[in-house]
C-alpha cells in the first residue's frame, strides 16, 4: 500500500473507531478470560467472546443502531433531534394501546403508529425550517409532548405484550433463528439492510449530495439549487421513523412496552455518531462510523459489566470516549493535512 493510500487510510472517520472497538474486543477478552482463571464463581459464566454473550450482544445493538442511522443522516444535514428516544416508547405505547383495546389489529396498529411518527418527524422539521427555531429547542419540546403523551395515555403503566408472539409482524420484526450457536433476532439484518441503503443514499446518490450540502454552508447550496428546507424535514421524518420502528421491535422482543422506555437514550445515540466521526457541526458524516460508534459502546456497556466494573460507571466511559475520539480525530486531521 503506497504512502498516499496509508494517508488517505488514516484520515478515514471510520479509521479511530475501528481501531478503538479493536481494542476494547481485545482488551475485554484478556480481562475476562484472565478473571475466569482466577475466580472458580466467575468460571461458571460465559467468557466474552462466548456464543452466549455474542447473542446477548447482538439482541440489542440493533435497536439503537437504528435510532442512530436516523440521526447521522440529520446531523450531517446540521441539525439534530433530542426527541428519539420518547418516540421510541411512544410509538409503542400507540401501537400496543390499538391493539389491547381491540379497536386495530397488530399489524394495523404498527402502520398507525408509523405514520403518528411521520407527523412528529413533520413537524419538528416544518418548525425548524419554516419558523426557524433551532432544533435543540423543537425536539426538546417533541421529547416533552412524546414522553407525556406515553405516561398520559398509559397513567404511567406498562402495556400488555404478551399477544405478540402470535403475530406474524412479530415473526417479522424480531423472529428468531441460529448461526452456530449465535442465537439472531429478525431485527439484526433489518438493521444490516437499513445500513446498506443509508450508506448507498449518504456517499452515492444526489440525496447524499444535499445533506451533505445542507449541513456544511447552507446558505451556499441554497445558492446552487439545494432545497435544504425540505432535505431537512425528510431527514426529520427518517429519524422519528426509525425511532418508532426500533421502539415497536423492542417492545415486541422484550414483551415490554413501558412508557418510559427509551429515556436517555437521546445522548447516547448521539454520543454514538460523534464517536463514529460525524461532525456535530454538520458538513461531514459516516454511515459506517455510526455502526462502529454503535458496536464500541455496546462492546464497552457488556464489556465493564463482565469484568466487574459497575455498571453505574458506564457513563464515566462514555465521557472519557467521546474525549479520546474528538482528540484523535482532530490529530488525524491535522497529520493528514485535512484540518483547517
Amino acid at each position: 500500500m503506497t504512502a498516499p493510500s496509508v494517508r488517505k487510510l488514516i484520515a478515514a472517520p471510520e479509521f479511530g473507531p475501528l481501531v478503538l472497538l479493536i481494542i476494547e474486543i481485545v482488551v475485554f477478552s484478556f480481562l475476562t478470560s484472565r478473571r475466569a482463571a482466577s475466580d472458580p464463581f466467575f468460571s461458571i459464566f460465559p467468557s466474552f467472546l462466548s456464543s452466549t454473550n455474542i447473542s446477548n450482544l447482538l439482541a440489542f445493538t440493533p435497536e439503537l443502531g437504528m435510532i442512530a442511522l436516523g440521526m447521522t443522516l440529520l446531523m450531517t444535514a446540521g441539525e439534530f433531534d433530542l426527541s428519539v428516544g420518547s418516540v421510541f416508547g411512544f410509538a409503542a405505547i400507540i401501537m400496543w394501546t390499538f391493539f389491547n383495546t381491540g379497536a386495530t389489529s397488530l399489524e394495523i396498529g404498527f402502520v398507525l403508529a408509523m405514520l403518528i411518527s411521520v407527523a412528529i418527524g413533520f413537524v419538528n422539521g416544518w418548525f425548524v425550517t419554516r419558523l426557524r427555531i433551532p432544533s435543540f429547542l423543537v425536539t426538546l419540546g417533541m421529547l416533552l409532548v412524546a414522553r407525556g403523551s406515553a405516561l398520559y395515555i398509559t397513567d404511567g403503566f406498562p402495556q400488555r405484550t404478551w399477544n405478540a408472539g402470535q403475530s406474524v409482524l412479530s415473526a417479522i420484526l424480531v423472529g428468531e433463528f441460529y448461526i452456530g450457536d449465535v442465537r439472531i433476532y429478525a431485527s439484526l439484518p433489518w438493521f444490516i439492510l437499513f445500513t446498506v441503503i443509508l450508506h448507498y443514499v449518504l456517499v452515492h446518490s444526489k440525496a447524499g449530495n444535499w445533506i451533505l450540502a445542507s449541513g456544511g454552508n447552507a446558505m451556499a447550496a441554497i445558492a446552487r439549487g439545494v432545497k435544504v428546507g425540505r432535505t431537512k424535514i425528510m431527514l426529520f421524518i427518517l429519524s422519528a421513523i426509525m425511532s418508532a420502528y426500533a421502539g415497536i421491535t423492542s417492545s415486541i422482543r422484550v414483551s415490554a412496552a413501558n412508557p418510559n422506555s427509551g429515556d436517555g437514550y437521546e445522548l447516547e445515540v448521539i454520543a454514538m455518531v460523534v464517536i463514529g466521526g460525524t461532525a456535530l457541526a454538520g458538513g461531514r458524516g459516516s454511515i459506517i462510523g455510526t455502526v462502529l460508534g454503535v458496536l464500541i459502546l455496546r462492546v464497552m456497556r457488556n464489556g465493564i459489566v463482565m469484568v466487574g466494573v459497575p455498571g453505574l460507571a458506564y457513563k464515566i466511559f462514555i465521557g472519557a470516549i467521546i474525549l479520546g475520539m474528538m482528540v484523535l480525530h482532530s490529530s488525524l486531521e491535522r497529520r493528514t493535512g485535512n484540518g483547517r
